[in-house]
């Protein structure tokens, strides 16, 4: 079942007239930024295919994300870097690239539908619903501009670190990842709080410490 606009609906029963969506991706990665999206479709709209960004194969992301693009109303996007997420956890990174994404956004919403996060900083009215980017379709849309926002900066992230393979995995906890990790010991973009991140410092710490008292 695909996303409906039943949620965009009630708001603008209540008299709200600029629906946002607001959806994230990479709060799981142990590399990267997290990124989010805001976006305002209009109210006759509709689009084949479109769903939950986990829902959809990578080529379908970007034809979806070009047609968004084109006919949305307005769309924002936010990032939070990887120290941004250690400094301050990655809920409240989260709600920060969220925030930065509304402020990004024209013209400005006047009701937020978010995925599964309240955000208490920002002033608009909000409707936080859980699994919202498989059931609002604006929810679906700011899901799709988000992933393939952060998958397009990993790409670029891959040219600058070859050796992580981050174009396959995107900076995910996959089996090569955590084997080039424990290689190679961290970069400047992975996520130091994260536990796999912190094993790997620790053992390429312990690995660099064994061969300078070697050669000594």
């Amino acid at each position: 079942m695909e996303p409906s606009n039943h949620f965009e609906v009630e708001a603008w029963q209540c008299g709200y007239h600029l629906v946002a969506g607001v959806d994230e991706a990479g709060r799981g990665p142990l590399a990267g930024p997290v990124v989010a999206a805001a976006v305002i479709l209009p109210r006759r709209f509709w689009l084949a295919g479109l769903n939950d960004s986990k829902q959809v194969t990578e080529s379908k992301r970007e034809r979806l994300y070009e047609e968004i693009v084109r006919r949305a109303v307005g769309f924002g996007i936010g990032c939070a870097s990887e120290q941004e997420i250690d400094a301050m956890n990655i809920l409240e990174a989260t709600r920060l690239a969220m925030d930065r994404a509304l402020r990004a956004l024209a013209p400005s919403p006047d009701f937020l539908l978010i995925d599964a996060v309240t955000l208490p900083s920002v002033s608009f009215p909000q409707r936080s619903i859980i699994k919202g980017d498989s059931l609002s379709m604006s929810i679906a849309a700011a899901s799709i501009m988000a992933k393939v926002s952060r998958d397009r900066l990993m790409k670029q992230y891959h040219r600058l670190y070859p050796r992580y393979n981050f174009l396959a995995h995107k900076g995910y906890g996959t089996a090569e990842h955590l084997q080039l990790l424990a290689r190679y010991g961290p970069c400047e973009i992975h996520r130091r709080t994260f536990r796999p991140v912190l094993i790997a410092s620790a053992q390429r710490a312990d690995i660099l410490a064994f061969s300078f008292k070697g050669e000594g």
